[in-house]
């Protein structure tokens, strides 16, 4: 498998992007990723955009969007800048424009930026299945590309960047035709455009491939980057963010999946996270993601030799006194042809033999680590999801319900409800009399200091990090059908150097299941949620991982409600990340946009609704969209989906079909569980909660 997308695979190499200059901004090369934000405020309303544009600086943007949907709002971004800059506030200021090529031609002229979305920029998404002949097809191109010169002339002929945004949402009739709704697609609707602007020498792009499907994204990126190579193009600086993350904890999850898994791969030279929640809040989440590469090349382990393979060019990243002068010479030597035992653009879950409920065709697992408890007693079940009723004597399950729990070296003294497993360390196991019902926990000195007949007939859990895969312990690994591995790290570089353990494993023929096991630091637990996301969310989109348990060394011991807080709060973030790696769905998924000045009601208030009264229904997804740019194709996986469409008029959606036009705000919550009634999908909490606890 070719491998071009990324300088290294094994350790943290940032790609060395073109620089572009946005209002006095450099981005790309060797300078900082920025962090930008859009704004929520309707475009027309000029004092409201600038003080919510100052709030956004002072939280950290260093690019503000605003929306441009029509002439009158391109036009009174001129009034925005000037009322910024009378404040003295020179923020660079960015044109978002769909469907409007004459509102884009506009506000290059006025903005120092200008995004164009070309699934939507004189193109048309009508979900038509269009048979084109290659003269027809081609037709449309130069159709297209006649409408999009003078916007590219206007830009290069007043300094304005350009970002050429590709949704996954809003591919094109066209593109969908051709290419299908793949990550091929976005990024040859993105290329359409960008093969122009290089023939009139206009190189102030920047690029995006966005996705509200985490491994859609990912794989766009790669292959963007890739195909700039394998094309002759130009590296041009990449704009990370997933679309319609959601809010809360879910949507920060969900972003760090995305844009954390190609932050490793040293992509990305600029951060917008979309969080349904004021824009202010978005800048915060999306530096603490960026602060963990401001010295991370320096953590970097160097590179074992994997047998006959390496993973990466061998070439040390230069410090760059001129960016732009060696961008190419070190982009030649990065970009060598090596090999990956994976395909970095198509999602395919690793092969592994089945042990017990672990690997083959099973869903990734959960394992929650009680061991820094003194004592498990029924109630401390509950940070592992399974709720004990005193009253009733039964335990009742909640969404997240661990699979295994960790219990060390003191094994729970009562019987565990049913489903839910025990393991211990080796020693606790040996000293119980080798129950049936504990699995344990060994390291690799004990693995390879006991035959198979001291061991668990079925099922042992193997502790190991990179280094203690000699090529002794594999042998022993290919033959053993009872072993799960349990992987770790103590690297802060730890993705790539798990990645770097299972392409030892692929190299060797090993098939046994892999849990992930990443401990963290007594930290804010966001801080822990973006870390966690991006260490094992990145692993689990190429496939790799049928486990994890997430934990800490410095659990606090006092008081127990707060050690019981943060071990429930790690259980309820390994389910949150194999959801938003869409490994493994657990509740009900909400893809929500962020909220922008066409927004046509309260987005977050109607979210936080939607989600109270439907948080029940596990598995289901539901698109909830401010307005029908990209809504329709950005839930276009939905379920089930609710979009605004005027003033106070909701349109309903099951899938990509629009059930109910023009439905009165206030009844539009109703009737889209009404759909669901209709389709039998909904089921009463109350009467689910009383099924659950039987």
């Amino acid at each position: 498998m070719n491998k071009t997308y990324c300088p290294s695979l094994t350790e943290y190499r940032r790609r060395v992007a073109r620089v572009v200059n946005i209002g006095g901004v450099p981005m790309g090369g060797d300078f900082p990723i920025r962090v930008q934000s859009m704004t929520t405020v309707d475009t027309m309303d000029t004092l409201g955009s600038v003080e919510q544009t100052l709030r956004m600086v002072a939280a950290g943007c260093e690019l503000v969007r605003i929306t441009a949907p029509s002439m009158k709002e391109a036009q009174n971004l001129l009034e925005i800048k000037k009322e910024l800059r009378r404040r003295g506030c020179d923020v660079p200021l960015i044109a978002d424009i769909h469907f409007t090529p004459n509102a884009a031609e506009l506000a290059a002229r006025i903005v120092e930026k200008v995004r164009v979305n070309p699934g939507n920029y004189a193109d048309k998404k009508k979900f038509e299945d269009i048979d084109y002949t290659d003269a027809s097809y081609a037709a449309e191109v130069e159709r297209i590309r006649e409408r999009f010169r003078p916007l590219v002339k206007i830009c290069k002929q007043y300094g304005t960047a350009m970002r050429i945004g590709t949704n996954h949402g809003s591919l094109s009739d066209r593109i969908l035709s051709r290419y299908g709704d793949t990550p091929l697609g976005m990024v040859e609707s993105a290329l359409e455009f960008l093969r122009l602007c290089e023939e009139e020498n206009y190189y102030d792009v920047v690029l995006s491939m966005k996705a509200s499907n985490t491994q859609v994204m990912v794989q766009a990126y790669r292959l963007l980057v890739q195909k700039l190579d394998t094309e002759g193009l130009q590296p041009y600086p990449l704009h990370l963010g997933v679309t319609e993350a959601g809010e809360a904890e879910d949507g920060r999850i969900k972003s760090a999946v995305g844009i954390g898994t190609l932050l490793e791969d040293g992509l990305g030279d600029t951060v917008r996270v979309s969080l349904t929640e004021a824009p202010e809040a978005e800048a915060p989440v999306a530096r603490m993601l960026i602060d963990r590469y401001l010295h991370r090349a320096a953590l970097a382990r160097p590179i074992r030799e994997l047998g006959v393979k390496r993973y990466e060019s061998g070439v040390e990243t230069a410090a760059l006194a001129d960016a732009e002068e060696q961008r190419s010479t070190l982009n030649a030597q990065l970009l060598t042809e090596t090999q990956s035992p994976i395909n970095p653009f198509q999602y395919f879950r690793r092969t592994t033999h089945e042990v017990a409920n672990f690997g083959g065709l099973n869903v990734p697992r959960v394992i929650t680590d009680l061991s820094r408890l003194p004592q498990v007693a029924y109630a401390d079940l509950r940070a592992a999801g399974h709720l004990y009723s005193p009253f009733l004597d039964k335990f009742q399950m909640a969404d997240h319900g661990a699979d295994y729990v960790y219990t060390g070296e003191r094994p729970v003294p009562f019987m565990l409800p049913n489903g839910l497993k025990e393991i211990v360390t080796f020693t606790a196991w040996r000293d119980a009399g080798r129950r049936p019902d504990h699995f344990p926990l060994m390291t690799a000195d004990a693995y390879l200091a006991t035959g198979a007949q001291q061991r668990h007939p079925q099922l042992n859990f193997l502790l190991l990090d990179l280094h203690a895969l000699t090529p002794e312990l594999l042998g022993y690994l290919k033959a053993d059908a009872a072993v799960v591995l349990a992987l770790e790290t103590h690297n802060a570089h730890a993705m790539p150097e798990l990645r770097r353990a299972f392409f030892e494993l692929l190299d060797a023929g090993v098939t046994c299941p892999v849990v992930l096991r990443r401990a963290y630091p007594d930290q804010a637990p966001e801080l822990t949620q973006l870390q966690a996301a991006t260490d094992v969310g990145g692993l689990l989109i190429d496939g790799l991982g049928d486990g994890l348990v997430l934990c800490t060394d410095e659990l606090p011991a006092q008081p127990a409600a707060a050690l019981h807080e943060a071990i429930a709060g790690l259980n309820a973030l390994s389910f949150g990340v194999l959801q938003a790696a869409r490994t493994r769905m657990s509740k009900t998924e909400y893809i929500s946009c962020p909220s922008c000045g066409r927004t046509l009601f309260d987005l977050q208030e109607t979210t936080a609704l939607i989600r109270q009264r439907t948080d029940h229904l596990k598995g289901i997804k539901i698109g909830i969209m401010g307005c029908i740019v990209n809504g329709p194709g950005e839930m276009a996986d939905a379920d089930y989906g609710y979009v605004g469409v005027g003033k106070g008029k909701i349109a309903l959606y099951r899938g990509q079909e629009v059930i109910k036009k023009a439905v009165p705000e206030e009844r539009a919550v109703d009737e889209l569980i009404g759909l669901m009634r209709e389709d039998g999908k909904w089921v009463e909490k109350e009467v689910l909660e009383r099924v659950e606890g039987e």
